[in-house]
């Protein structure tokens, strides 16, 4: 599904709004009115209708959202009506957490690779059943189990060169735990994430009080 470029925000809440949906499928509601779903979501009523109508007309008029048709539309819209095969590279405290995650697998993200170049990981058995690969292997794995996504969870040193060889694996999706920005060709999409960016953030919020 194609749609004009679309506020990176608005995908953000998207994701958001899917999830509060899930919950509530889980609970049996099934209408609910977009008051309701914007108090759950911390945001208000106009701002979920405006991220809607970007991709169409949801919703009835004085009755709200039916729950699972729009847990259906927003996974349509954001490309989750399909799993996507992940890798991981790195499998350090963080790596090794992400790769246990069960909401990975919930939400429709399967690791089918892990990769490392520590002897002692190298050909251990995963807790999903995994084997870990040597760094060297990663072309040939990747393209082997049709891998969509890479995850990057390797000391900041190596992450640019671990992205080198994903991308030239035909990987266009990165995930990026390492506390460096890469660099990648514009076909590439790039997520980093920084937890202490983040702490910056809270930090700012409780020295200023904004």
């Amino acid at each position: 599904m194609k749609f004009a470029k679309i506020p990176m925000a608005t995908i953000n809440r998207l994701s958001v709004y899917m999830r509060t949906l899930q919950e509530l499928l889980e609970e049996d509601v099934e209408v609910i009115s977009s008051e309701r779903l914007a108090k759950q979501c911390g945001v208000n009523p106009a701002q979920i209708r405006k991220d809607l109508a970007y991709f169409g007309e949801f919703g009835v008029r004085g009755v709200g959202y039916h729950v699972a048709d729009l847990v259906n539309q927003i996974k349509e819209i954001l490309g989750l009506s399909r799993t996507w095969n992940l890798a991981m590279v790195g499998l350090g405290n963080i790596g090794s957490s992400l790769i246990r995650h069960g909401n990975f697998v919930k939400h429709g993200y399967i690791f089918t690779a892990a990769f490392d170049v520590d002897p002692q990981k190298v050909g251990k058995k995963l807790p999903n059943g995994l084997v870990v690969n040597h760094v060297d292997e990663l072309e040939e794995v990747i393209r082997e189990r049709d891998v969509h996504i890479g995850v990057i969870a390797t000391p900041a040193g190596a992450a640019q060169s671990v992205a080198n060889q994903l991308i030239l694996a035909g990987i266009n999706g990165i995930l990026n735990f390492a506390p460096v920005q890469i660099q990648v060709p514009d076909c590439c999409h790039v997520e980093n994430v920084d937890f202490t960016i983040k702490l910056d953030c809270i930090a700012y919020h409780l020295s200023t009080g904004v």
